[in-house]
């Protein structure tokens, strides 16, 4: 492989800084960042790194020619957790800039397993590079190198270096907070897609924001509720009115104005149950970056909404038909209702309601119904699982 330039390219320094914010912003822009840092400083190799004090190395990034094969894994790991460099770099000082001439001899170095087994394996002599305090107590390691013929790092390398690593600290800092912000984002949307209770959040003009998986589900199996124009609607057009004042009013609640009372309303269905609506305000919360506009919570809950009849043979020991009868009880069906359903004789589901009863622990019909109604079974099904 042709060396480049030993004198660092400016412009190619100042290019890699804006890389590591962009990365930062971007995760889908992490990969190849190790490839930058080695050709902004005429290397062959780089490797970034946290090691949390323990055993465990958490490898960041690294060029192509740091990969080792999978059979080879737990002997890299070997060498990431007992890089003679990193132990040295630590004893020299925190975020200072480092050559393996200011850690080692070469004799030294050359006398030692970690040379011998590791970086002669990956023509590895030269090395400039630093620690620097991480997240949650770990170390991280910027590493970059070249082989024996490209010479030692010199002085302007040590000065570009020391121009990147600040940079590099706060990109990793900021996005080791977005990946936070993201996770806890992500962990939110799957709680409430995980609810019985279909969740959206609309804007001033109805305009749907986000809707859990219940959402959609009731959205898509009810004529009386609508998303049309990225809108949601209700119909008829007197209920949607209703809607629009309960948005308003909470809307108003959002922005710290009073409010008048009444947030929920009743939704008829044809041969069905109502659904019932409620609205809550959603607080903007503030920013300096971007004006963030009050929304509102409508909350949507189908007294029917299936039962995962499997859930509730785990939560109770039932039977599969005891699950069937006990799901079809807690959707508010009459036992004679589900005797026809089932093709059984009512007597047979009066006896399945009499296990059922002693399974869950209530004395009466109306007990275990509300039981049934209020278990982890109802919500929308987990994908690829079955209801029965």
């Amino acid at each position: 492989m042709a060396m480049p330039s030993r004198e660092p390219d400016e412009s190619r320094v100042c290019g890699l800084i804006a890389h590591l914010y962009d990365a930062a912003l971007d995760p889908a822009l992490w990969r190849g960042t190790a490839s930058r840092i080695a050709e902004a400083f005429g290397s062959t190799s780089a490797v970034l790194k946290l090691h949390d004090g323990g055993a465990r190395v958490n490898l960041l990034e690294c060029t192509g020619n740091l990969v080792v094969s999978e059979r080879e894994q737990a002997w890299a790991e070997h060498w990431h957790r007992h890089d003679l460099w990193v132990e040295r770099s630590v004893a020299y000082g925190m975020s200072r800039i480092v050559s393996d001439e200011d850690l080692v001899t070469r004799a030294e170095q050359q006398r030692s397993g970690f040379y011998r087994e590791w970086l002669r394996r990956l023509d590895i002599h030269h090395m400039l590079g630093a620690v620097f305090p991480a997240a949650d107590g770990a170390i991280g390691v910027l590493g970059i190198h070249r082989p024996r013929g490209a010479g030692a790092y010199a002085a302007p390398e040590r000065r570009q270096a020391e121009l990147v690593l600040p940079h590099l600290q706060r990109a990793l800092r900021l996005g080791q907070r977005l990946a936070a912000a993201s996770g806890h984002h992500a962990a939110a949307v799957q709680a409430l897609d995980r609810l019985d209770t279909g969740v959206l959040v609309v804007d001033e003009a109805c305009r749907v924001i986000h809707a859990s998986a219940m959402a959609e589900h009731l959205l898509r199996d009810n004529a009386e509720l609508a998303i049309a124009g990225g809108r949601l609607w209700l119909r008829p057009p007197a209920l949607h009115e209703r809607l629009v004042a309960l948005l308003r009013a909470a809307l108003d609640t959002a922005r710290g104005k009073p409010a008048k009372a009444g947030a929920a309303l009743s939704i008829p269905r044809l041969r069905r149950m109502p659904l019932a609506l409620e609205a809550a305000p959603l607080r903007p919360a503030p920013s300096a970056f971007a004006e963030q506009r009050p929304c509102a919570l409508v909350f949507i809950r189908d007294p029917q909404a299936p039962i995962a009849a499997a859930r509730l043979r785990e939560l109770f020991g039932l039977t599969r038909t005891e699950a069937a009868v006990a799901a079809a009880l807690a959707q508010g069906r009459s036992p004679e209702d589900i005797a026809l359903g089932m093709g059984i004789g009512p007597a047979t589901v009066r006896s399945h309601l009499k296990r059922i009863l002693a399974k869950t622990g209530t004395h009466r019909q109306a007990q275990a119904v509300a039981l049934l109604a209020r278990s982890v079974a109802t919500g929308p099904p987990l994908a690829g699982a079955g209801g029965a």
